[in-house]
């Protein structure tokens, strides 16, 4: 292996652990806060007796469930491959993200129901106060955590942290509407108010659901990873001198890794040594885009047919 080849290598080692360690601190405080908001958000209806914080109560509780999988999701996708699973343990964040997908779209249903309930029997809202310094402090901890979720998936490119920051920031948006829901049923008496944010927080949550499943499911069915980066990797193999021509790009990604498969077609004439340099120096130069990637290169002679596939008996 080159120089180059060895410092790729070394950096993206040294990388997987911090990825780790970041992905295991997101999924415990997100754990952490969602104890803490269904808490104070239980106490708040039990009070309040409103179909908006109801939704706002049933969106903590899914929290705690689907955290709880993301923080096992994630300690079990960041397993060293071993024997039986040669290419890691990465498609648990996909397999937990599925289930928060299950999860977000029940919920939603469960609000659904509460809301055309609550429109066929409308009810007051009690003790406002006690719901709005609830969702104030609920606003402030599900932004803070949704930035952090934000720098941990920019470094790691984690499935599992991201579908948690998809929905913290659902969260948000849910604690906004209730509170603008509660302030316009307690200040300005508009009763109907409640379970109209109650349908459009259901709304929002089933567009969540969609989404974290699109995203699950392509990770499981092995897609292609995007064009932009997929041309990135062309690009990176095409600027080496002695890189004559590629094919058979293959890319697929498991929670944080991904894995890149290609031929480089060279000169026929160089020595084997020599092309197993300039794969190395290609490995390194991809490695140090994607270092989180396992790369397999193939060298093919430049301008020589393929040989038919042997007939398989």
């Amino acid at each position: 292996m080159t120089a180059a080849a060895a410092t790729s290598v070394t950096a993206a080692a040294i990388l997987r652990p911090a990825a780790g360690k970041l992905m295991r601190r997101a999924a415990l405080a997100s754990l952490v806060v969602s104890i803490l908001l269904v808490l104070l958000k239980a106490i708040a209806y039990l009070v309040t007796d409103s179909v908006a914080m109801l939704s706002a109560l049933a969106d903590s509780g899914l929290d705690v469930f689907t955290s709880a999988i993301n923080l096992v999701a994630v300690h079990q996708a960041l397993q060293p491959a071993d024997e039986e699973h040669r290419f890691g343990h990465g498609k648990a964040e996909p397999l937990a993200g599925l289930a928060q997908g299950a999860f977000i779209a029940g919920s939603a249903t469960f609000l659904v129901i509460a809301a055309i309930n609550r429109f066929l029997e409308p009810r007051t809202v009690e003790h406002g106060a006690v719901a709005i310094a609830v969702m104030v402090f609920s606003i402030a901890a599900a932004s803070a955590l949704v930035m952090f979720q934000r720098l941990v998936v920019a470094r790691t490119k984690s499935v599992a942290i991201s579908a948690d920051r998809i929905h913290y920031f659902g969260d948000v948006v849910t604690n906004v509407a209730v509170l603008a829901a509660i302030l316009l049923a307690t200040q300005f008496h508009l009763a109907l108010a409640d379970p109209i944010v109650g349908l459009g927080v259901a709304a929002f949550l089933a567009w969540n659901a969609w989404n974290v499943f699109h995203q699950s499911y392509d990770q499981l069915m092995d897609r292609e990873l995007p064009d932009g980066e997929r041309d990135r990797i062309k690009a990176i193999v095409m600027r080496h001198a002695d890189v004559l021509n590629m094919h058979d790009l293959r890319t697929r990604a498991a929670g944080i890794s991904t894995f890149i498969q290609l031929h480089i077609e060279l000169d026929p004439a160089i020595s084997l040594t020599r092309a197993h340099e300039v794969s190395d120096v290609v490995e390194a130069d991809i490695l140090s885009s994607f270092p989180n990637a396992e790369v397999i290169i193939h060298q093919d002679p430049a301008g020589v047919e393929t040989p038919p596939e042997l007939e398989r008996t």
